[in-house]
């Protein structure tokens, strides 16, 4: 026998990777540091544990345990920070909604994760008691109320605070037994039908957060600004990264210049992530609002490339752009545009040209690659050569909830399926063609072009509708119908508008309906690429 093979895992040289053990440290080592700043608000990182170990007994002591699923639907509050420790504490699921849907999008997601409990902000009272009310099983309902928040009335559901009081802030901080346990169920957009619930785990979202440390290069105490939603992919594991450095995060229920200035400047903000639209406003804010403001900020963006117009404006006001990319199923930033020490020495196109790359794998995925979707062969690093982006690694998601078949079709091969098609640049860092499933990125929220069809075809005057991505200086894409009308009957663009309203969130909405006969193939296929072609010379509605 292997004498090496003789050593077993045991207790004391063996513990499951949770991101739960940075707050637990945290706490322990730098108690009186500023974890939460939320206008007047402040908390420490004593104090945050302690309410989440409050939120976790309570939870407990309702009968919310391992496998359970805790939904939230909350903008970037406190209350919310809480929620990604003392949730998957208990043992049970953290459900982060996106604050942008519609009831009936809520209510599936409640039904479709068997929510247990919701906690929501009084902003989305109506959204969330609608889709609740559609319900057979309700979860038990938790408002948070918050005195940023003007002439909202109050509901009968008990408040997140009265909540806590049944909570015992000593609350056993146990690790799961299995860091492959899920700790956080988010859904994707439903770019092919209803949205596909994504399941992570303890271990991946420990490595993420990891990672956003070393690939950012960020210090202990950092001063973090939310302006990215921390809905999305859980903030892109920050909750969790900001305790493993015992940084600072300053809340803000809306992102606009003047708010974000303004906290820049009042907390010297370090960092910050968020979608090109959040830059593109900073960017292009008066000198007024920056004034004051001499440090350098750090800034992680996402979605489409920046554009060189971006990374001019941003780097004028003194915020230093990293571009990253993923997916909900890889836990949000998987690849990086690793800059080299030599770009600095360059123009500014050429930098931004370099940058603007989805570049190589975070420090803690395995692999990033661009591979033939047959065969899964490597393309040549030519630079020309198409294929599809795959992730292999500890930070992939564990499948898709209740969904056998997709899960299996996303890691056929022994790969993750992005469905994003890509070339590789001779120096190995790749670079995004297309989106083969067609999905729009509009503001960081993924737009799905067959739902928005979905929507057109159901007006008794379309015979045949398509959406592409429009290019849009604010947004970076949106919405752009082409509706081919039956053979006698007329609609208006504003007619068409205000029959999608009440069928699609407003981000979602066509900003730009074309009037036309579609370009098709022989077997009546719509050419989509000739539309985004046409796209180019399209003025968007005001």
């Amino acid at each position: 026998m292997n004498p090496y093979d003789e050593l077993e895992r045991n207790s004391a040289n063996y513990v499951p990777l949770s991101p739960l053990s940075f707050i637990h440290r945290t706490a322990a080592v730098f108690p009186d540091r500023l974890a939460i700043i939320y206008g007047t608000h402040r908390q420490t990182w004593k104090e945050t544990f302690e309410r989440s170990r409050r939120l976790a007994s309570a939870l407990t002591r309702n009968g919310i345990g391992k496998g359970d699923t805790v939904a939230v639907m909350l903008p970037n509050i406190p209350a919310m920070f809480e929620a990604h420790f003392g949730v998957p504490a208990t043992g049970a699921v953290l459900n982060t909604l996106n604050t942008r849907l519609d009831s009936a999008s809520i209510a599936f997601m409640l039904e479709h994760g068997d929510a247990k409990v919701i906690l929501y902000d009084l902003e989305y009272a109506d959204v969330v008691e609608a889709a609740v009310k559609s319900l057979e099983r309700p979860p038990l309902v938790i408002s948070v109320p918050d005195n940023q928040l003007q002439d909202v009335a109050p509901t009968e559901a008990i408040t997140y605070e009265d909540f806590l009081k049944h909570g015992n802030s000593l609350h056993p901080w146990d690790l799961p037994v299995d860091e492959w346990d899920a700790i956080a169920l988010n859904y994707t957009s439903g770019t092919t039908g209803n949205p596909k619930g994504v399941v992570t785990h303890h271990r991946g979202a420990y490595l993420n957060a990891c990672s956003n440390v070393i690939s950012w290069q960020m210090p202990q105490h950092p001063i973090y600004l939310w302006t990215l939603p921390m809905f999305h992919c859980n903030g892109w594991c920050f909750p969790w990264t900001m305790a493993l450095v015992a940084g600072t995060s300053v809340c803000t229920r809306r992102v606009d210049p003047q708010t974000v200035y303004s906290l820049i400047r009042e907390h010297h903000v370090t960092h910050m992530c968020g979608a090109p639209i959040v830059y593109s406003m900073l960017g292009a804010a008066p000198a007024s609002m920056r004034s004051g403001i001499e440090h350098t900020i750090q800034g992680l963006i996402a979605g489409a490339a920046p554009p060189a117009a971006v990374i001019e404006s941003c780097e004028s006001v003194g915020i230093k752009l990293t571009h990253v990319y993923g997916l909900t199923e890889v836990y949000g930033p998987a690849a990086v545009c690793a800059k080299q020490p030599e770009w600095e020495l360059l123009p500014l196109f050429e930098r931004a040209r370099l940058n603007g790359r989805q570049g190589v794998s975070y420090p803690l995925q395995e692999a990033v690659a661009v591979l033939d979707p047959v065969t899964l062969e490597p393309v040549p690093p030519d630079g020309e050569s198409l294929g599809e982006i795959f992730f292999r690694g500890n930070v992939v998601m564990k499948g898709y909830l209740k969904n056998a078949a997709a899960t299996s079709e996303a890691f056929a091969g022994g790969w993750f399926h992005t469905g994003d098609l890509a070339i590789v640049h001779p120096d190995g860092y790749i670079k995004i063609r297309d989106r083969s499933k067609d999905v729009i990125i509009s503001g960081g929220e993924n737009i799905s072009s067959l739902e928005v069809e979905d929507v057109l075809h159901q007006h008794p005057c379309v015979l045949l509708a398509a959406v592409v991505a429009m290019p849009d200086t604010r947004w970076g894409e949106v919405p752009c119908a082409f509706i081919e009308l039956k053979s006698g009957l007329e609609c208006t663009e504003g007619e068409f508008l205000e029959f999608c309203r009440p069928r699609l969130a407003r981000f979602k909405l066509p900003k730009k309906i074309v009037f036309g006969e579609l370009p098709k193939t022989s077997t009546g296929k719509v050419q989509k690429f000739i539309l985004r072609d046409r796209v180019g010379s399209i003025s968007a509605i005001e």
